[in-house]
């Protein structure tokens, strides 16, 4: 019974270290546009950051938001594996023409993807609902996006 509860504790304080380490993980941020909207964007741009993503936040301001940049045109998809807050995103192409907006519940492995016959190059999640409230639409175009490698 000691050996079992010393193996939980262990446990316990192993996902608390990790779930510390994922949100010091530091991300730096740009000011997108979206018509007259202004969004404050911290940028996921490498591998580790785009996996962390908004994992373990508790709350994000109103115009605030992620943009993930990937490496390759393709069909992207994102998930909301330990992500408290439910979300919306918008899947953007190179040019920084949105594509389609799919919402997603927190904390669920759901996948939820960009459209296949569109390659995208990036993804900005913001609140749930934040796209329709400010009715931004596909086809809408995202300003001052981070540059592409």
């Amino acid at each position: 019974m000691k050996k079992l509860l010393a193996t939980l504790s262990a446990s316990a304080v192993l996902a608390s270290a990790g779930a510390a380490l994922a949100q010091n993980q530091q991300f730096g941020s740009t000011q997108l546009s979206a018509g007259v909207n202004l969004i404050k964007a911290e940028v996921a741009a490498s591998d580790a950051q785009r996996e962390q993503g908004l994992m373990f936040r508790e709350k994000m301001p109103a115009n605030a938001g992620m943009v993930f940049v990937f490496d390759a045109p393709a069909t992207q998809c994102m998930w909301m594996k330990n992500t408290l807050l439910p979300l919306s995103v918008a899947f953007i192409d190179a040019e920084g023409h949105i594509v389609n907006i799919e919402d997603m519940q927190a904390q669920t492995l759901d996948s939820h993807c960009s459209k296949k016959a569109v390659p995208v190059r990036y993804a900005l999640e913001m609140n749930l609902g934040w796209f329709k409230q400010k009715n931004i639409k596909p086809g809408t175009v995202i300003g001052n996006l981070p540059p592409l490698r």
